[in-house]
């Protein structure tokens, strides 16, 4: 099955994530560098954390004219505006279109719902491979066309097959990792290697109702609304920054049923959401929070 080409506009841009500390002039001082340069902002967001105070900024602009060239845009930024403001900073081109690899293990819903928005053109991003320690989803990734690899997972080889999951991630120059439902514990040295690289979903019970039947116990306490939450995966289980979040109300006319189908309707769109926010360079993370801009 062939991914039909993403729906982007041609322009290539570039894309500029800062955080500094807060002080006045900061975003005169970018903006008049990429005016100068005839550089067309497309979007310009910018936050102030005054508990933190820490000034956060996204700024885009389109290279068509831009006087710097692209390989030297960094250094100029760096040399001019970010060492003596003692900015931290990424940059970005749209024209470059990042690799994820999924992880999944025996639920569908959200490898099916990636992989329609994938095979639909709707995300700048390619899939070369699919991994999992189940063989139950390798008739999905057939169907898509895409390189799916078993890797079962037990306490004696986690640390063998973790090694050879990072060497195949490597081999296929993974940027980003995303967990649609991956019911394994990542490992502390396997995180490292991907910081604020690795998405997760779950649902929000936590840590009311934790376990391996969250929804039968929520049924049970009579819950009103169920959600899901969508973070990057950190050391510590579950704790990640957070990316989005959803909810959903629900009565006692709902079945155990009828939650977990809710539920995973949730995690569907919560998931692909904070996956397109990822793409579109407009998270930053900092101190385990994030700002998204808009």
């Amino acid at each position: 099955m062939k991914t039909i080409k993403p729906l982007r506009e041609k322009k290539d841009t570039a894309i500029l994530l800062i955080h500094c500390p807060d002080k006045q002039g900061i975003l005169a001082t970018v903006t008049e560098f990429l005016n100068k340069n005839r550089g067309n902002i497309l979007y310009l967001g910018q936050h102030v954390d005054r508990k933190e105070k820490i000034f956060y900024m996204r700024v885009e602009w389109e290279l068509e004219r831009f006087a710097i060239p692209k390989e030297k845009i960094g250094e100029y930024f760096d040399t001019l505006i970010g060492t003596k403001l003692e900015m931290t900073w990424t940059l970005n081109f749209s024209e470059n279109i990042p690799k994820m690899a999924l992880f999944v293990s025996k639920m569908p819903h959200c490898l099916f719902d990636i992989l329609a928005r994938y095979t639909a053109g709707e995300w700048n991003v390619e899939i070369p491979i699919i991994i999992s320690n189940h063989e139950t989803l390798r008739p999905v990734a057939e169907r898509f066309g895409i390189d799916f690899y078993h890797f079962p997972i037990t306490k004696d080889n986690k640390a063998e097959q973790e090694a050879a999951e990072l060497k195949l991630l490597k081999e296929n120059n993974i940027d980003f990792v995303v967990l649609a439902r991956y019911m394994q514990i990542l490992s502390s040295d396997f995180v490292k290697n991907y910081p604020n690289k690795v998405i997760n979903i779950h649902h929000s019970f936590l840590p009311a109702f934790a376990g391996a039947k969250p929804y039968h116990a929520a049924h049970e306490r009579g819950v009103k609304i169920i959600g899901a939450t969508s973070h990057y995966v950190t050391t510590d289980l579950d704790a990640g920054p957070i990316i989005e979040q959803d909810v959903t109300r629900c009565s006692h006319v709902d079945t155990v049923q009828n939650l977990i189908r809710k539920g995973r309707d949730l995690e569907k769109i919560v998931l692909s959401q904070a996956v397109y926010k990822h793409l579109q360079r407009k998270i930053l993370v900092f101190k385990n929070r994030t700002v998204v801009f808009n």
